[in-house]
Parts: structure tokens; sequence; C-alpha cells
């Protein structure tokens, strides 16, 4: 079944690449959201409305966990870009931060996320996921790239 919101899950290489992309990217958002998490309302400071802290602190320490697992990977995915979106916009831009800064501030790693989540949103979990057994009828042959077959 393919859908814009599971455009598909492939098997094969391709889904267990995607199993691993979610895997370490997953955890690392763990912990970053870990310490977000347990005072969610006041990790940014005066001036950022206390809900956008909690969305962002939820978006990236639920989106680990749902990543990990892959479930609802399209929702977190879509959660965890706007949260990079937001983190370019806010933080790095504004304050000039190069792409690559060896031991000084960076907009990389905000960009990397945002790209594996652009990456997850597009082309879904892989068939090695929780939405994969929930949401997925037929397989897409391992390195297929077009829509599943119709049963």
């Amino acid at each position: 079944m393919t859908s814009f919101l599971f455009p598909g899950f492939p098997a094969g290489r391709v889904g267990l690449g995607l199993l691993l992309v979610r895997l370490v990217v997953g955890a690392a958002f763990i912990m970053h959201g870990w310490g977000k998490i347990q005072n969610p309302t006041g990790w940014m400071g005066p001036g950022t409305p206390g809900f956008l802290q909690a969305a962002a602190a939820v978006a990236e320490f639920g989106g680990g966990i749902a990543w990990i697992v892959g479930l609802l990977t399209p929702l977190f995915s879509l959660l965890i870009a706007g949260t990079m979106v937001g983190a370019l916009a806010m933080v790095h831009l504004p304050h000039g931060d190069p792409f690559v800064a060896m031991g000084k501030p960076s907009y990389e790693s905000a960009a990397v996320y945002l790209g594996v989540a652009l990456l997850l949103l597009l082309a879904g979990p892989g068939a090695l996921s929780a939405d994969a057994c929930l949401f997925g009828r037929a397989r897409a042959p391992a390195g297929y790239a077009g829509p599943p077959p119709t049963a």
C-alpha cells in the first residue's frame, strides 16, 4: 500500500540502511532531548514561549524513540524537521554560525538532522519498522525504488 504518508517499505539493503540511520540518529535525538525533556519549558531561556520549547523537547526525545522503533515515522520526521528548521532560523543563522567550525558553534548538526528527517519523510522507514508491520500491505523488493507491487 503506497500513500503520501507511506511511500513504500523497501526491504533488503535499502531497508537495512534505513534501519541503521533510524537507530543511530534516533539514539542521538534521545540524548539531545533528554535534558530538554527534564525541563521542557525552561531550556531555551526567556523570550521563547514555553509551549514551543516543550514541543521541541517532545519532538527530539519522543522522535528519537519513534525513529528507533520505526513508529509513526512520517509524523515524527515532520516534527523533527520543524524543530531543526527552528534551530537554524532562531539560533544558528542569526548568530552567523558557519556550517562547520572546529570546537565552535556551527549549524552542521542541525542541517544533517534536517536532511535525515527529510529522508525518512520522503523514503519512509523501510521494511524493518513498526510502521511496515502496522501499515504495510505489500513490500517492495530489495533495491526497488518505485511503489510496491499491488496485491
